[in-house]
């Protein structure tokens, strides 16, 4: 991965700084739901406010078609700054003549955060004229959302071409466990990758299988893969036009010496609900009527087992239903054991992905994670091996302007 700069290369004071953050966090009732993304964010928010830096938040929320009241930032906004512990204003647009005043009114110290950018349909557009007037608010830029790397839009990627960028404390995080997670690991790796399909996951598991020693596959994208192994999965999901797939990726795996680890017993019952009747069966003996819905008992010990063998573990996606109980033991049971690895300096355990870290947070082991990603899709492509243009622009960029640091 090659340098990017971050905050320990500028000076910010007095500047006015263009702050990428991701906004677009769950609101229910006016409510934000989870903050996570938002206490992420913190300490390079407090971080240039102290620094005497004029912090302007810019964000997208939603998927507005045009300016639309239910996808404002204004509710946001307000529970950002309870979870920051400082006032941020607020203005109606993120680029013109309302947010150019706003703007030339702030101090050194102030935060202010602009109204959504996908109301512009620039933005999605990576249009070079929406991210000039972005720009013309700004001295510098820094980009501190890794969840929405992956997306070429203008406040991801134009914008960086016309200020002089950089990685924010929460990106900076995020690229160091990334490259202790794939490009500069600890060996042996291991990787869980869980999820109900294998067509979902396809890139991600071509990608893992020569950057990893051992791939533990669960949760439906394991019944595809005991299927290509001739077994019966009885009613469980399976995706048979992908079992040629499936046998295609074990042999590249054999060929690469890489091990590939699937259930050798399941946990079954006859429909996806709580607290059903439920029995444990090896993987041979799942019976016609049956529906695997999580891993069983020895493969829990032959997952920890694996673990207890690896350096690095990189995590994405559940080991079956974990949002019904009792199919969340299999993903509560392997996470408390990779938490206990992590905790005891034995692992280096790197998550993320939507399901994943609901997962965790279920388990309760987040925090003893080396580190866990509130990124979803960009999380995602990473592992998959994809080039991310917002990442790309902050490791490329590098403009005359960086006279101003």
């Amino acid at each position: 991965m090659p340098a990017f700069r971050t905050l320990d290369d500028v000076d910010v004071k007095g500047k006015r700084v263009l702050l990428r953050v991701d906004l677009n966090v769950p609101v229910q009732n006016g409510h934000v739901a989870d903050a996570s993304r938002i206490e992420r964010l913190t300490p390079t928010i407090i971080e240039l406010a102290d620094k005497g830096a004029k912090v302007i938040l810019v964000s997208h929320y939603g998927r507005p078609k045009g300016p639309d009241a239910k996808d404002s930032l204004r509710p946001v906004v307000a529970a950002a700054a309870q979870v920051i512990g400082r006032p941020i204003a607020f203005v109606e647009d993120c680029i013109g003549p309302a947010a150019e005043q706003a703007v030339a009114a702030m101090r050194p110290g102030d935060i202010l955060c602009l109204e959504n950018t996908r109301f512009h349909k620039g933005e999605t557009k990576n249009d070079p004229d929406f991210a000039k007037k972005l720009a013309k608010l700004g001295d510098i830029y820094v980009n501190d959302a890794f969840s929405v790397a992956h997306r070429a839009h203008a406040s991801v990627e134009a914008i960086a071409h016309l200020l002089p960028a950089y990685a924010g404390r929460a990106m900076q995080e995020e690229l160091h466990a990334l490259r202790r997670a794939l490009l500069d690991p600890e060996r042996p790796v291991t990787a869980i990758v869980g999820g109900a399909k294998v067509s979902t996951k396809l890139d991600l598991l071509s990608n893992l299988i020569t950057k990893v020693e051992t791939l533990i596959i669960g949760d439906g994208m394991a019944n595809t893969f005991l299927a290509a192994q001739g077994k019966s999965v009885g009613k469980s999901l399976v995706e048979t036009d992908l079992i040629q797939t499936a046998r295609d990726i074990m042999a590249k795996a054999k060929s690469l010496h890489r091990q590939i680890v699937l259930p050798i017993d399941a946990v079954v019952a006859a429909k996806l609900a709580a607290h059903v009747p439920t029995r444990v069966v090896a993987v041979d003996a799942v019976g016609a009527d049956d529906m695997i819905l999580d891993i069983g008992p020895h493969s829990v010990e032959q997952a920890i087992s694996v673990l207890a063998r690896s350096k690095t573990l990189v995590w994405n996606g559940p080991f079956g239903a974990f949002e019904v109980e009792p199919f969340d033991n299999g993903t509560v049971a392997v996470a408390e054991a990779a938490a206990e690895l992590t905790a005891d300096h034995r692992l280096v355990s790197i998550a993320g992905g939507g399901d994943t870290m609901a997962a965790l947070n279920a388990a309760g082991v987040t925090e003893r994670f080396t580190y866990v990603s509130t990124a979803g899709g960009a999380f995602l492509e990473w592992l998959e091996g994809k080039t991310l243009p917002g990442i790309e622009v902050l490791q490329s960029q590098r403009t005359p302007a960086d006279t101003t640091a």
